[in-house]
């Protein structure tokens, strides 16, 4: 059983900024951000909570997919910025699209997250016969943790929102999850710490790099040795299962982290550059909604077109990586 998305939407928080912007506070340049990157600018939550962006995008998708918020029987939300420990980022957006029959929860699967989440959205489906449409959100402000005194990192990151409205389908499908959690250190910021009113000394050590409290770690080579190798296996993975090969994908969607990434998994591929949607050069790094928010651009630009097929692919903290191939 595959899928059908019915309808993509997204916010994109209306402060912007450019690489200039950064040279106010932090050492670098436009040249050293572009060449290393391919971003140029990025868009920053200054007031948006992420639910907020979510329910945005949300409601656009389900206007375009022309459907009663009442039918959607699942919202499945995926942030690594949540404003809330708790509730989840998905109750708040369902009381604000007005979904009152669905079922919500969040995911935090870093850069992977969508991807996840609409597997797990198709699996919902199809083991329930009762569940009409499902509802995905990607939402991220990175904003929130980046260090913006670590030039290496502030420049990547920005902030938005996108959402897919699913239906079950005959529609091809295929997918393949992973994650590798020996490599869990490369790409973390903590969120909480122990109450001093239980504290106990200790001298037990978690391996993972304390950059304080909500504060992003990222040890870039290592995660770029990663990336570079999870974009096409994750691909080669999905499409083995439908017995597909790259050449028979129109559009390759991955999420947006570095240009270089992208451009090395094209030449493994052997797939010019013009096969895979790119916008990372004015969204930057937006985690798990780097990939709607390219997915709806190119919708909504007319490159891609009803029955093509795409492969949604995502890496990330974790580490965790995955593929959709859909048909659209």
């Amino acid at each position: 059983m595959g899928i059908n998305i019915l309808g993509t939407g997204c916010y994109v928080p209306e402060q912007t900024l450019t690489n200039d912007d950064f040279t106010r506070f932090v050492d670098t340049s436009d040249e050293w951000i572009r060449t290393r990157t391919g971003i140029c600018e990025r868009h920053m939550a200054g007031w948006e909570p992420v639910w907020y962006m979510g329910a945005h995008a949300a409601k656009q998708a389900i206007e375009r997919a022309g459907i009663d918020p009442v039918d959607i029987g699942l919202i499945i939300t995926t942030t690594v910025t949540s404003e809330f420990l708790t509730p989840s980022i998905s109750s708040v957006i369902q009381r604000e699209t007005g979904a009152v029959n669905a079922a919500a929860f969040d995911m935090n699967v870093g850069c992977s997250g969508f991807v996840y989440a609409v597997d797990t959205a198709r699996r919902f489906l199809e083991t329930d016969s009762s569940m009409k449409y499902a509802l995905v959100i990607a939402s991220e402000a990175l904003s929130r943790f980046t260090d913006f005194t670590d030039r290496s990192t502030c420049v990547l990151f920005g902030d938005g929102a996108g959402a897919i409205v699913v239906e079950r389908s005959d529609k091809l499908f295929s997918s393949h999850l992973t994650s590798d959690g020996t490599g869990a250190h490369f790409l973390c910021a903590r969120n909480v710490r122990v109450a001093p009113e239980v504290a106990i000394e200790t001298d037990f050590e978690d391996g993972f790099p304390d950059r304080g409290l909500h504060k992003l770690y990222q040890d870039g080579r290592e995660v770029y040795k990663f990336a570079t190798k999870a974009l096409p296996a994750a691909f080669e993975a999905a499409a083995e299962k439908i017995g597909i090969t790259k050449d028979d994908i129109d559009w390759f969607i991955p999420h947006q982290a570095n240009v270089r990434i992208i451009e090395t998994a094209a030449k493994k591929f052997e797939l010019p550059m013009e096969r895979f949607v790119i916008t990372l050069d004015h969204f930057g790094n937006t985690s798990s909604s780097s990939i709607p928010l390219a997915f709806n651009e190119a919708v909504e630009k007319g490159m891609i077109q009803r029955g093509q097929k795409l492969a949604f692919i995502g890496f990330g903290s974790g580490l965790t990586s995955g593929c959709v191939i859909v048909e659209y």
